[in-house]
């Protein structure tokens, strides 16, 4: 049987979603505590990557097992075998052709800048203090929506075969002393995110004009693209399916 999850974590203490050789992962921690629970060797597949010291509000994953699992006592079990910092919410049975990964639609992502020291906000927010034209950078923001090749943003060395993303959403909203930008996409490449918001910010601080902001996603040049911006202050917040996952 193939069964979906929903979880959240917060990602301060990890190298990222992905098992890596040398390193902890959050998937490494979470196929520990469900191969636990189910008492034999558990794969999972995500939804998606989250890079080093990235939180999760909302990330998926299927695996597959011949147990029957219910979301009640199983999510609590799981729970309790998992490190605090991350946590199981939801359990769905679907079909064995689900997958996290492929069938999922679209993703969504907020960077969030804290405007003053906040002890409250530590490793969940980018401390940036300087004064920032939001107008400015939703004006250069709502650019990203009219291209799909996204090669400025994204990491050198990456194993995709090609940079067109289809973005749906991007904005900033000012809420308190929090500076925060939202961006869905149906896809994102390694990096892209944070590279984009440090790219905005230079529009914010006066670098760059609206004019070299299109220019830079013209040039298909991760040189001409701005810093990519801590990874604190970067959560995944939706993963997105055509319909209930139930139904998948």
């Amino acid at each position: 049987m193939r069964y979906f999850i929903e979880l959240a974590y917060r990602g301060t203490r990890y190298h990222g979603w992905q098992i890596q050789a040398n390193a902890l992962s959050v998937q490494e921690a979470f196929n520990k505590g469900l191969s636990t629970l189910l008492k034999e060797e558990v794969t999972t597949i995500g939804s998606g990557r989250t890079d080093t010291g990235v939180h999760a509000l909302q990330q998926y994953v299927h695996f597959d097992t011949e147990k029957v699992l219910l979301p009640h006592p199983h999510i609590y079990q799981l729970n309790a075998l998992l490190p605090p910092d991350i946590v199981v919410k939801q359990l769905f049975s679907v079909s064995g052709k689900a997958h996290a990964r492929f069938d999922a639609i679209a993703r969504s992502y907020e960077y969030r800048i804290s405007t003053c020291k906040n002890p409250f906000l530590t490793d969940m927010c980018y401390l940036y203090t300087k004064s920032l034209d939001v107008s400015q950078m939703n004006e250069a923001a709502s650019i990203l929506l009219r291209h799909t090749d996204f090669e400025s943003f994204s990491l050198v060395k990456t194993d995709v075969s090609h940079f067109k993303c289809q973005i749906y959403k991007a904005w900033w909203e000012v809420s308190g002393e929090k500076v925060i930008f939202y961006i869905q996409a149906n896809r994102f490449l390694r990096g892209m995110v944070r590279a984009i918001v440090g790219t905005l910010m230079d529009v914010g601080l006066g670098k760059l004009s609206i004019q070299e902001f299109e220019e830079i996603i013209q040039s298909k040049d991760r040189r001409k693209a701005g810093r990519a911006v801590p990874p604190q202050g970067l959560f995944l917040t939706q993963v997105q399916y055509n319909g209930p996952i139930e139904n998948l």
